[in-house]
């Protein structure tokens, strides 16, 4: 339940939005987790490591991201004023950069020798590697074998950056089972390693720190929207994997009751197939990497396997706090199909000149849909949380292109 009247009050202490959250963790790792959440907490209010964060946010990843009036989408679709909060362009070409700099810098303080992480589409990947490269610290990625073949340029900057990929060949071989055997590399090497995980699920305090780290989002498009058209929007939409690029762009805005939202989900091959990764759509809350969340899980409780032509969104479950927001009916939730997020990066690289990653292709899917029931004096805001170098050999095979 919400705390003071305010939705940015949570988690509580314990790490739970509402009964979502917590800390499902072995009893080898609790401690390390514990101090985690204790050094968390100091730095939060800790003037040193925020202006350190704020400098590397400056310049190092490139912050402020711009927000973009995209005049060509607007009058095309005819309705409200579109416009692309622009975290594509921060250094590493996603927002994933904003975590990964505020954990590193934790890390650091924490004296912390080794860093691990996992990777889907590769961004957090190259992200991960490319700060301990900054800070000369080793850096080793699991990443699952079908992403490896997918993700091929983003595996190679990775490489480049000096992090030891390490390639993952159970389960799903993708996402899921790269944090799987992050945790269990974490649970044997406790003393020396940070895990920095990549989006907002995981064991208290993950989700929270992860967000707030990417909250920076929201906070910018506050101030950018406010100076641009002299008032809040109306929307907000966000492609919805773990969901960091989601909440980072939703949190500034939970308690402003006149701004709507929406996550949108990967609808795979069809929310009637079983090939989707629309964990709140089709899923259940179970207890996943940590903690309890909407899942995509057999009756039994087994863990299905998720599909996404994006590699970012291929996951079965869904930070806590989404589901908690859900539940609230806060936050809509809607879903794209493989095909509509193909056919919306298309769209968006002839009409804007932006070639998108095929995680935020999926927000502006649906976004090209729902624009009609918007009128003129609207305005919706849309985060373009990566940029699509990564994803034009999934696209060129889709579209049948030889390169």
């Amino acid at each position: 339940m919400k705390t003071k009247n305010s939705y940015k009050q949570l988690p509580d202490e314990k790490g739970y939005f509402g009964k979502f959250g917590g800390r499902y963790v072995s009893e080898t790792l609790m401690p390390l987790i514990l101090e985690v959440e204790k050094e968390y907490n100091k730095i939060k209010n800790d003037n040193q490591f925020q202006n350190e964060l704020k400098y590397y946010l400056k310049n190092y990843i490139g912050r402020p991201s711009p927000l973009l009036f995209a005049e060509r989408i607007t009058e095309n679709l005819g309705g409200p004023k579109i416009y692309f909060k622009r975290d594509e362009l921060n250094h590493t070409g996603a927002h994933k950069i904003n975590n990964c700099m505020g954990q590193i810098l934790l890390a650091k303080r924490m004296g912390k020798k080794r860093i691990i992480a996992e990777t889907g589409a590769g961004q957090h990947g190259v992200a991960t590697a490319t700060v301990c490269a900054l800070f000369g610290l080793p850096c080793i990625i699991y990443m699952g074998e079908k992403d490896i073949k997918r993700q091929s340029p983003n595996v190679f900057r990775m490489k480049l950056l000096g992090a030891e990929i390490r390639s993952v060949s159970t389960g799903s071989k993708s996402l899921k089972d790269a944090m799987n055997e992050a945790l269990r590399d974490w649970v044997t090497n406790v003393r020396n390693t940070f895990y920095i995980i990549g989006t907002a699920a995981g064991p208290h305090p993950y989700p929270a720190m992860v967000r707030d780290f990417q909250s920076i989002i929201g906070k910018e498009v506050r101030e950018q929207i406010i100076k641009a058209e002299n008032k809040l929007p109306n929307l907000l939409m966000a492609c919805i994997g773990g969901g960091s690029n989601a909440i980072g762009l939703f949190h500034e805005f939970l308690d402003d009751k006149d701004v709507e939202m929406i996550g949108i989900e990967a609808a795979g091959h069809g929310l009637n197939s079983s090939k989707h990764a629309a964990s709140l759509t089709g899923g259940e809350p179970g207890v996943l990497h940590g903690n309890k969340t909407y899942l995509l899980q057999s009756n039994e409780g087994q863990i299905e396997e998720a599909h996404s032509i994006s590699a970012g969104l291929d996951y079965p479950g869904i930070g806590p706090e989404h589901s908690y927001l859900f539940e609230e009916k806060r936050i809509a939730y809607m879903s794209a199909t493989d095909a509509e997020a193909i056919e919306a990066f298309q769209y968006c690289c002839k009409l804007e000149g932006i070639i998108p990653a095929l995680e935020p292709a999926h927000a502006l899917a649906v976004l090209i849909k729902i624009a009609k029931n918007y009128s003129k004096d609207n305005i919706i805001i849309m985060n373009m949380c990566g940029r699509g170098d990564k994803d034009i050999f999934t696209v060129a095979e889709e579209l049948k292109i030889k390169l």
